[in-house]
C-alpha cells in the first residue's frame, strides 16, 4: 500500500484527562488511504532531539482529517503535547498492515469482540467505526476505573461496551482477557472474531484463549520501533513463519501465527 509523507495542519489539539490527549490533523490522502490498525510516524520538531519519529496509531480517519490519540510518557510526547492548532507537523503514513474486517456488503454473523488494554483503544476505536452497524462487543480492560479509556467513544459507535479492572473500582474485577474467557463460556462454541490490541501479556493472554478455542483473533503488537518503515529491523517479532517485522509486516498478526 502506498503511503505518503506531509506536512499536516493541527486542526484540534485536546487534553482528555491527565497525561492522555487526541489531536486532529488535515491529512487527506493519508485519510482516504488508511485502514483501522495502521499508523503514522510523526516527527515532532525539525531538530535532532529527538532525532527519530514517534509512530502513533491512527485513532479516526474521515474526510480528509485524522486523529491520533497518545499519552505523554517522554520528551517526544511532552513536545507533541505542547503543539498549538495550526502549526504543522510532519507526518509518515499510512504505515503497516491493519485489521481485516468485513465490508458494508459482506457483513453477516458472528459478530466480532473487541479487546483493548490501556492505549490498545487506540486503533480499536479506528476499527469500531469501521465496523459501524455491526452488532460489536469491546471489552476495555484498565487497573482501575480512573485509568479506563474512550468507553464513551465505543458506546457512540453503536458497541456494546463490558469493563474490566484489576481492582474491581468499575464492571468485572480482573484482567480483561479473563472478562473475555468468561464471556466466551456463557455464550458457548463461538466463532465470533476476535480483535485484540494492549500489553504484550494481555496480548498472549487472548492469544492462548482464541486458539484454544479456535477462533480467528487478530492481535496489534505494541513494539518499539526505529525507523517505523521496516529497515532497521529493530522491532522484530517471532511468528511460524520466521522472524517479521511489527512495523512493516505487522503491527497486526493472526494470533496463530505468533510464537511467544
Amino acid at each position: 500500500m502506498k503511503n505518503f509523507q506531509l506536512k499536516a495542519k493541527i486542526l484540534a489539539q485536546t487534553r482528555i484527562k491527565d497525561n492522555y490527549w487526541r489531536c486532529e490533523l488535515s491529512a487527506p490522502q493519508i485519510a482516504k488511504n488508511a485502514l483501522a490498525g495502521q499508523f503514522i510516524n510523526i516527527r515532532v520538531n525539525d531538530g535532532l532531539d529527538p532525532l527519530l519519529r514517534r509512530p502513533l496509531s491512527i485513532h479516526g480517519a474521515r474526510g480528509s482529517k485524522i486523529k491520533i490519540f497518545y499519552k505523554v510518557v517522554g520528551k517526544a510526547t511532552e513536545i507533541l503535547a505542547q503543539k498549538k492548532v495550526g502549526e504543522m507537523l510532519d507526518i509518515l503514513g499510512p504505515l503497516g498492515s491493519g485489521f481485516t474486517y468485513p465490508q458494508p456488503a459482506a457483513r453477516r454473523s458472528p459478530p466480532p469482540i473487541l479487546v483493548a488494554g490501556g492505549m490498545g483503544v487506540a486503533p480499536l476505536i479506528f476499527l469500531a467505526e469501521k465496523l459501524r452497524g455491526v452488532k460489536t462487543t469491546v471489552l476495555i480492560g484498565a487497573k482501575t476505573k480512573g485509568q479506563l479509556l474512550c468507553a464513551w467513544e465505543f458506546k457512540k459507535s453503536g458497541c456494546a461496551v463490558k469493563i474490566a479492572t484489576d481492582d474491581g473500582s468499575s464492571g468485572f474485577k480482573g484482567r480483561v482477557s479473563d472478562l473475555l474467557k468468561n464471556l466466551l463460556s456463557a455464550s458457548g462454541p463461538s466463532s465470533q472474531p476476535i480483535y485484540a490490541c494492549g500489553p504484550k501479556p494481555m496480548l498472549r493472554a487472548v492469544a492462548d484463549i482464541a486458539n484454544v478455542c479456535g477462533i480467528p483473533a487478530q492481535l496489534s503488537l505494541e513494539e518499539h520501533m526505529s525507523c517505523g518503515i521496516g529497515a532497521c529491523l529493530g522491532c522484530v517479532v517471532r511468528t511460524k513463519d520466521g522472524l517479521k517485522r511489527v512495523c512493516k509486516e505487522g503491527p497486526v498478526f493472526l494470533a496463530k501465527d505468533l510464537i511467544w
